[in-house]
Formats: C-alpha cells, structure tokens, sequence
C-alpha cells in the first residue's frame, strides 16, 4: 500500500480510537501494535516493550514530575490569592489596575506552577468576584483569567516544551527562553484587549484607582517573594551552567515544598501526601503517554509514513507560508478536542520532519505549536479552562464564559501572525544566551 494513503488510514483510525473514549495512551498502543501486526507481522510486536520502556530512559523526563511536584505545592497554599493582593496594592495606581493585576497575577503564577488549570483555579477565585464586585462585565472578568491561565503552557518552565523537547530530541533549555518574550507578548496583547473592552463598557469608574498604604503594600510581600525567589534562582541555575534541568527543577520541587510548609504552615502530614499523590498520578500519566507515542512514532517510521510525507511535501510547489496556514488550521483543530502534551507527541513525529523540509526553525515551531495549543484551552468542546471558571462562578453561563474569551483567541492568532512576521520574538533570547543553534 502507497504510504501516504497508509498514513491517511492510520490518521483517521487513531482519530475514531480517541473519540471512542479510549485514554489517549492506551489508544495510540492499539492503532500501533494493530498497524504493527497487519504490516510487519506478528514478531513486530516484541519490540513494542523494548520501545515502550527505552522511550523512559531518559534522565531529562525526571524533570517532569519534578515540576508538576513544584506546582502542586504552590498550588496547594495561598500563593495564587497572595500574589493577586501583592500585584492589586502595587498597581493600584495604574488605570484598570486590577484587571492588569489579574492577568499579571496569571503570568507569575503560570510561571510557579507551569499549570493552565491551576492558575485559573488559583487566581480565579479571588480575582472573578472582585472583579464582579467592582462592576467588571462578566464576560471580561472570566475571560480575561481563562486567557491568563494558558499562559502556564508557555511560560516557563512548563511542561509542554519539556514534553516537545523529549519528543523532538530539542534543547529543553533553548524552549523555556524561545517561551519568555512570546509569553510576555500574549500578556500585553491580554491587558491592551481587557483595558479597551472595560473602557468600551462606558463605566470609566473601572479605570480608577483604589489607595493602599506603604503597609498594606509591603506585608503581603514576605509570603510572595520566596516563591518568585525559587522561579529566579531555577532559571539562574539552568542557564548559568550550574545544574541540568532535571537537576534543577528537584531543587525547585524540594524548595516549594518547603516555602509551603513554613510559610504557609502546611503541617498537616495528610496534606503534604495529597500532593506527592496527585503528582505521582499526572507524572504517570504523562510518561505512559510519552512512552506510548514512543511506539506510535516507532510505527511510524517503521512504516515508512513519516519519510514518505516528508518527501511528499519537499516535492510540492506550494508556498512555506502556505503550508504553515494548513498546519496551524490542523493544530487548532486537534487542540478542540485534545490536550496539548497528546497533540505534540502525536504530531511532532510527522510535523518536524515537514517545517524543517519547509525551512522553519523547530524552536520558534515550538512556540506556534503551544500557542495553537493554548487556544484549544479556552475553546469548545473541551476548552479546559473554561470549566474550570465555570466551576468557580457557577451561576455565570459558559456562553458568558466563552463569548468573554473569545476576543483573546483574537489576541492568540495576533500573536502567531506577529511571530511569523518577526520569529526573532522566539528565537533571539535562546541565541542571545545560549549562542546559535548547532
């Protein structure tokens, strides 16, 4: 059979596999030990282990329970509502200070704890009824942290770029900076769209500020700083040459865990095993389906699918730019129903090979992808982030919700197009500290 159809096939069975209800893990090692055994036989199939577990053994997959450990603690305390105050009495002076605030808030936490879910649950509960009770428009209020929370997949470190990094055999390091300025971009876009739409509602009283005194804004610091202390001295310590990643972030772990239990008194032995729980849970989770999508791009390529698409699209007289337009349309549409660490694992095997062919830079592709990605988050029908705002202001609609982050998918496909016009947003920091790429 002609690859490219028997690539056609694969594609469409995985599609009817996920949509069954199948976990994503366990429904990508069935479409490839069945694939597998229709082409190569049965003794194809005695690899299948080999691969799976081969596809762990790597010392850089250690940091991601690390950093899902570092988020949960940070999570499991008051930082979120302790950084939101911090922010609110320091920008109480700027215009539409605490809808800035908010999406400031979204920015340094999604930087602790690298989580989108965690950052809109965590700023959301204090910001959503503040916002409301000063007059904010619904839609502004729960739109603006649905946006902000998907910031946690860009800005590092988050465990996306990790999960791209593994998957596509890139510098982890060269990601998290490729991340920065883009984040800070999406973080301008957010504020310049909430201070217009609040201004368009016609309540200038919105953009009034509130006086705090030098103590009410100085007390709140001793319980923020050592957690921004910890994010500091991460990134110093991964980019000064003192530790590797995976070094890094278990001295970041170690560290949250210990500002939460002396800062905030997290004493309760019950609690501190909750975290290590959960985060053993998502960590599993993960790594089964980093090891599972090991197999299906093992499949892949063994099949000759990956080598022939990429041959097929070398051939083509079609535009770069055009072919990118197609690619990003795919990723937005496999982030409606996918979460963002199954669509890289999936897609990097078969979309790699095809924008380097193109001539595109695999650390800037980085960004675009987790940007497609973020969009997914506050998109229907899974839109993740969007429950979980709906869940905290349960008697706001999720029409509401969703007509109210909508104009910031705008803000996300202003950002793509602004990356694909000045790609150095991405790639100047990962060159200007770390040299160019080999």
């Amino acid at each position: 059979m002609d690859p490219l159809i028997l690539g056609a096939l694969i594609g469409i069975s995985t599609i009817i596999v996920l949509f069954s209800g199948v976990s994503v893990g366990v429904g990508l090692l069935v479409v490839s030990a069945g694939f597998l055994m229709s082409f190569d036989g049965m003794r194809s199939l005695e690899l299948m282990p080999e691969i799976f577990f081969g596809k762990l053994d790597s010392f850089a997959l250690l940091s991601i329970p690390m950093f899902i450990i570092m988020g949960a603690s940070i999570a499991s305390t008051r930082a979120g509502a302790d950084l939101y105050e911090a922010l609110e009495r320091w920008l109480t002076r700027v215009p539409g200070g605490l809808v800035i605030s908010n999406l400031g808030a979204c920015a340094l936490f999604s930087a602790m704890s690298g989580s989108s879910p965690a950052t809109c649950a965590a700023i959301g509960k204090m910001g959503i009824p503040e916002m409301r009770k000063r007059g904010y428009p619904e839609g502004i209020a729960t739109g603006s942290i649905a946006a902000g929370g998907t910031l946690g997949i860009l800005i590092p470190p988050s465990i996306t770029m990790i999960v791209y990094g593994i998957a596509t055999e890139t510098s982890i390091g060269r990601l998290f900076l490729a991340g920065v300025l883009p984040g800070l971009l999406l973080v301008g876009l957010f504020m310049a769209w909430s201070l217009y739409a609040t201004w368009k509602s016609g309540d200038t009283n919105l953009l009034s500020t509130r006086s705090y005194s030098w103590r009410e804004k100085f007390e709140v610091l001793p319980r923020v700083l050592p957690f921004v202390g910890i994010i500091i001295g991460v990134l110093y310590a991964m980019y000064g040459g003192v530790a590797t990643p995976s070094e890094t972030a278990a001295v970041g772990a170690l560290m949250c865990l210990a500002v939460a239990i002396v800062i905030y008194k997290l004493y309760d032995i019950s609690k501190i095993w909750t975290i290590l729980q959960d985060s053993t849970k998502e960590s599993v989770m993960i790594l089964f389906i980093i090891a599972a999508a090991g197999v299906f791009s093992y499949m892949l390529s063994s099949l000759s699918i990956t080598q022939s698409i990429a041959t097929w699209i070398g051939t083509l007289d079609v535009n770069p730019w055009v072919l990118m337009i197609a690619v990003n349309i795919f990723l937005i549409i496999a982030g409606f129903f996918l979460p963002p660490v199954a669509v890289i694992l999936m897609a990097a095997p078969i979309l790699l090979p095809i924008i380097t062919t193109a001539g595109f830079d695999p650390i800037w592709f980085a960004v675009i992808l987790t940007i497609n990605m973020e969009i997914g988050l506050i998109s229907p029908p899974v839109g993740l982030n969007l429950y979980v705002i709906n869940g905290i202001a349960p008697d706001i609609s999720l029409r509401t919700i969703l007509m109210g982050s909508l104009p910031f998918v705008a803000c996300m496909l202003l950002a793509i197009v602004l990356l694909c016009l000045f790609p150095g947003i991405a790639t100047w920091l990962p060159e200007a500290v770390m040299g160019p790429a080999l």
